[in-house]
């Protein structure tokens, strides 16, 4: 049984890693820290995880190191402060934030200036020990990691709707068009007066628009294989949803490809892979609610000869906690979807 501690258990993350976790036939919660609300169990905050876990929140002051992995539910700038002290220690940590998602400096200034924040990084020796935690295209790097910095949530969709293309070279955009949605629950639990209800429901607005902080390791990851540089312009939208993410993807590709060899191409790039499913029907978010499933529909539009690839996950579980644990079971040695290989929640 491996010990696992939870940092920023009472957010949407630590929610999600815990009501995973506590199923978990290898994985016993051994500590659940706050920085607020310490000292009450975590039932207390959530009640759908009285008896399921009624473990008490701990202060960062009182953490204990005997565990054998560390997950970091916690904002930008807040890893990079401390897990440090757990490298030194050996302990493998799991980061939610933006933290530890890139390999230098520059990169994380990028990322930071796009969104708002300080771009100075406060343990950049860290950086080059960090592993991206995408187990589709990381897999090997992410078993022998020390530090993984887990993906964006709007990142994993446009990655996972990409690779296959990009890393088969057919792909001739010097620019690739992203269009993606997501639910109010991706700016968190403290998601500030633009997310009340008053001013979310029935409406949809855009922003960050093409200069989104997910650009980035999104960039980073589908021009690896080949070093090539496409630029993405993704736009991205937050509907009166709660959980779900989708992106449409649209690109010039070389001739001679339809869709169904299109479909044959992602059918046999992602052969094997747990998580991923490819299909020829268009895939909703509520197909993915609750899963750690990314449904992509690849497709050649005819009459033009776009192509144009869609992409499903739920942004707190294969865009958050759900890939988190995939990751940890690869680096304690468990079967990758221990936990995970559930269907999601339906209506």
């Amino acid at each position: 049984m491996k010990k696992a501690t939870i940092i920023g258990a009472a957010g949407f993350g630590g929610a999600g890693l815990i009501e995973i976790l506590t199923r978990h036939p290898g994985f016993l919660i051994k500590q659940l820290i706050e920085k607020k609300d310490t000292g009450i169990p975590v039932s207390d905050i959530f009640p759908h995880l009285r008896d399921a876990c009624n473990l008490t929140l701990d202060s960062p002051d009182n953490v204990d190191f005997d565990t054998d992995i560390v997950f970091f539910s916690t904002p930008d700038r807040v890893g990079m402060e401390i897990i440090d002290e757990y490298y030194k220690k050996g302990i493998p940590v799991i980061d939610f934030s933006g933290d530890f998602r890139f390999k230098n400096t520059q990169e994380y200034a990028v990322y930071a200036n796009n969104k708002g924040i300080d771009d100075k990084h406060l343990a950049p020796h860290l950086l080059k020990e960090s592993v991206y935690g995408l187990p589709e295209k990381n897999r090997k790097a992410i078993a022998e990691a020390k530090i993984v910095g887990n993906p964006g949530c709007f990142a994993t969709a446009m990655i996972l709707g990409m690779l296959p293309v990009m890393d088969e070279g057919i792909i001739e955009s010097d620019t690739i068009i992203c269009d993606g949605k997501t639910g109010v629950s991706g700016a968190g639990k403290n998601s500030g007066e633009a997310n009340l209800y008053p001013q979310r429901h029935e409406n949809i607005n855009a922003y960050r628009e093409g200069h989104h902080q997910h650009l980035v390791e999104t960039e980073n990851i589908i021009n690896a294989k080949n070093k090539t540089s496409k630029k993405i312009l993704f736009i991205p939208q937050v509907i009166p949803m709660t959980r779900g993410i989708l992106v449409t993807i649209y690109a010039d590709i070389k001739e001679g490809y339809d869709t169904k060899k299109i479909e044959s191409l992602y059918n046999d790039y992602y052969k094997g892979e747990p998580f991923v499913t490819i299909t020829g029907r268009s895939p909703g978010t509520a197909d993915v609610r609750g899963s750690n499933r990314c449904i992509i529909k690849p497709a050649v539009d005819r009459r033009t000869g776009k192509l144009f690839v869609t992409a499903a996950i739920d942004n707190l579980m294969k865009g958050q906690s759900g890939n988190a644990v995939q990751a940890a079971n690869i680096m304690m040695g468990f079967d990758e979807t221990t936990a995970l290989n559930m269907p999601g929640s339906y209506p």
